[in-house]
Formats: C-alpha cells, sequence, structure tokens
C-alpha cells in the first residue's frame, strides 16, 4: 500500500516561483538596474578605447580601453568583448519577458541587433582562439570590419543596441494606460493625478 505524501507546494502556501519568473517579475528592477551597470560598463570601456584612439592618438593596436592598458591578454585573446557581448545577450533575452506592449518591442529590437554584434564578436573571439584570419586579414576581422574600421564599427554596434534599450526602459518605467495593465513587476512610475483645485 503506498502512502501519499503532502505536495510541498500545498505546504508552503504557495507555488514555487522559478529564478526566471522571479527575475521578470518582483527582482525585475534589481535585474534591470544590475544588467544597466554591466551595459554602463562596456559602454565606458568603449569610450576609454576611443579617447586612447582620437584624443590620444594612440596607434589602434595600442587603444584596449581600460581593462585592456592592464589586462592585454583581454584584448587579444578577444574575450573581454566577446564576453560583454555574451552578458548583454543572455540578459536581454532573459529580461524580455518583463516587458510588455511599446517596451517590449524595443527591448526585442535591441535583442536582435545584440545578437548580430555578439556573433561579430564571436567571429573575432573564433580567429583569435584558432589564428585563422578571415578576408585576408593579419588579425581577426569581422564582416563589418570590412567596410569600416573596428573601433568605429563597434562603437555604432553599442549604439544600435543602446538606444532601442533606452527607448524601451522609458515605455517600461512610463507605460501607457494600455501597456501598464500587462506588467508583471513594480519598475513603472505610476503617475499620480493630483485631485483637482476646489
Amino acid at each position: 500500500m503506498s502512502v501519499s505524501t503532502p505536495d510541498i507546494q500545498h505546504i508552503a502556501g504557495h507555488p514555487s516561483v522559478s529564478l526566471y519568473e522571479s527575475l521578470n517579475t518582483r527582482w525585475h528592477k534589481v535585474a534591470l538596474q544590475s544588467f544597466m551597470a554591466i551595459v554602463l560598463f562596456h559602454w565606458a570601456e568603449h569610450i576609454v578605447q576611443a579617447y586612447q584612439f582620437f584624443v590620444l592618438h594612440w596607434p589602434r593596436p595600442m587603444s584596449m580601453g581600460l581593462l585592456g592598458m592592464y589586462y592585454p591578454w583581454l584584448m587579444t585573446s578577444e574575450a573581454l568583448h566577446y564576453g560583454f557581448a555574451l552578458v548583454m545577450l543572455i540578459g536581454l533575452w532573459v529580461l524580455r519577458k518583463g516587458f510588455a506592449g511599446t517596451s517590449r518591442t524595443w527591448w526585442m529590437v535591441a535583442f536582435w541587433i545584440q545578437f548580430w554584434h555578439h556573433f561579430e564578436h564571436f567571429i573575432l573571439f573564433y580567429q583569435a582562439q584558432t589564428h585563422r584570419f578571415w578576408f585576408g586579414g593579419a588579425v581577426p576581422t569581422s564582416i563589418g570590419q570590412i567596410w569600416i574600421p573596428r573601433i568605429e564599427l563597434h562603437l555604432i554596434y553599442n549604439a544600435l543596441v543602446f538606444i532601442p534599450m533606452v527607448v524601451a526602459m522609458y515605455y517600461h518605467l512610463y507605460p501607457s494606460a494600455r501597456d501598464a495593465v500587462k506588467a508583471t513587476c513594480t519598475c513603472a512610475h505610476h503617475r499620480v493625478s493630483l485631485p483637482a483645485a476646489a
């Protein structure tokens, strides 16, 4: 004769919620803030790299950004920017469910652009690991680099990802009435209507 055991969810009083669900509901605000800190740090690396090249007039191979100055292998192995590209791709995908309506549309635009940006970094990472350089280059070369130099290209890619992310965040924080009812998190700043003066 089998003995039935009480369901753990029944004892706890509510069903267990997965990490993924929590990141898109009660922890969405903290998760987004953490993700945006990583995105801004990534931006800082590219801005320092651009400053080194355009303002300080360092040679392109020496313009490695802040971390690259202290840990050159991060740049020569392509590990730093591939790691950033991968984390950004995963972050955009994992946190997408917390967005609704217009903000979701813009967030997914950022995701698909980052998908291509990640692919470009994967190409560079692959070439750095195998030392098989594409397009006749003597160094890792991405598809976009056929037409645009690398420092400029990745500033463009990061801007193309960042702009729709900012638009998505705006519509997420200040949703329309239609989108606000679909919200699953507490990120939105709800506008409080003031009573009319007597």
